[in-house]
């Protein structure tokens, strides 16, 4: 190569390279696109306890819920690209591209990932009114009764409305979906008897289940889950190609330099997997994934194109 091309490469990232040595010379922003209690806020509260030892600046999180998380991915996509501004969301990340036509930003293009943080594995509850004691029971009842079982999730595009129409997709069963404004209303009327399906997280459902109030039929996830390795995965029950894995990321703007997200990356991650955090994120059903900036790329990707299938086949749109 020659001297001048290996100057020019030089002067071009030299940038980069100052704005990585410089990195962090201020508090680090995490940008929650979740309201306060739930585990995507956990989860950054955890890393932000954190970065102070690690990264010598304090993390402060600013919960900005909203619009499937487009609320707060707009803030952060728009920030400047230095690494102090982070955005921390749920698999909505990945549907936002194909259930929300009109967004100020795109998450494909004005975001990077920064890591895959953790996997929340959610199982499917049925009230007990319900005769059926597994997935293959339930898809035989539904088939004979299209539109007749009720389901709940916490919203039109959440996860949990997400998991049931990927599970109705590839079935071909026909649902009713009943939207709640989150988890807690829908669980309710499980619980109730008023609505008979609902896909949640182990935590919060384990206790209903062992005052037998609710019935579990399976996990949704790729793999049996930690927290409830007794339970089948919905592929195992009897769906092949079924797997929703309910994930929570950090992203940055998609300028951030590669050093400054390699960083990042590097204590995240050593956050994510010390001993202490993975037993508190374990006590509430969350499962540290912490994957590398290529491997975390890969998989939102791959996440965005099968999610764009989905909305497509099922005509979801965001509220």
């Amino acid at each position: 190569m020659k001297p001048v091309l290996h100057a020019l490469i030089f002067w071009l990232a030299m940038p980069a390279l100052a704005t990585a040595q410089g990195f962090p010379s201020k508090p680090v922003r995490i940008v929650a696109a979740a309201g306060a209690g739930g585990g995507v806020d956990t989860t950054s509260r955890v890393i932000a306890q954190n970065l102070q030892e690690s990264l010598g600046q304090p993390g402060i999180v600013e919960n900005r819920p909203g619009a499937g998380g487009a609320v707060g991915g707009d803030i952060v996509a728009k920030s400047a690209a230095d690494g102090h501004t982070l955005l921390t969301i749920s698999i909505s990340h990945s549907v936002l591209p194909s259930s929300h036509k009109n967004l100020s930003y795109s998450p494909e293009r004005d975001l990077v990932p920064v890591t895959v943080m953790v996997n929340a594995p959610n199982i499917l509850v049925a009230h007990p009114s319900l005769p059926v004691k597994s997935i293959k029971e339930l898809i035989a009842y539904a088939k004979k009764r299209p539109g007749e079982i009720n389901y709940a999730s916490s919203g039109n595009a959440s996860p949990s409305h997400l998991a049931t129409e990927y599970l109705e997709v590839l079935t071909k069963t026909d649902l009713t979906h009943v939207p709640y404004k989150g988890t807690s209303p829908g669980m309710t009327d499980v619980i109730a008897g008023r609505v008979s399906l609902m896909f949640a997280s182990i935590i919060s459902t384990r206790q209903h289940v062992e005052a037998g109030k609710l019935k579990v039929l399976a996990t949704a996830g790729t793999r049996r889950a930690a927290a409830a390795p007794d339970i089948p995965t919905i592929a195992e029950a009897g769906v092949p190609g079924y797997a929703v894995d309910v994930w929570y990321a950090m992203l940055a703007p998609s300028a951030t330099p590669r050093p400054v997200l390699e960083r990042l990356n590097g204590e995240v991650t050593k956050i994510l997997h010390s001993p202490e955090v993975t037993k508190k994120l374990g006590s509430i059903g969350l499962e540290p994934v912490a994957e590398g900036l290529t491997a975390s790329d890969a998989y939102i990707k791959s996440e965005i194109k099968k999610w764009a299938h989905v909305v497509k086949a099922a005509r979801i749109t965001a509220n």
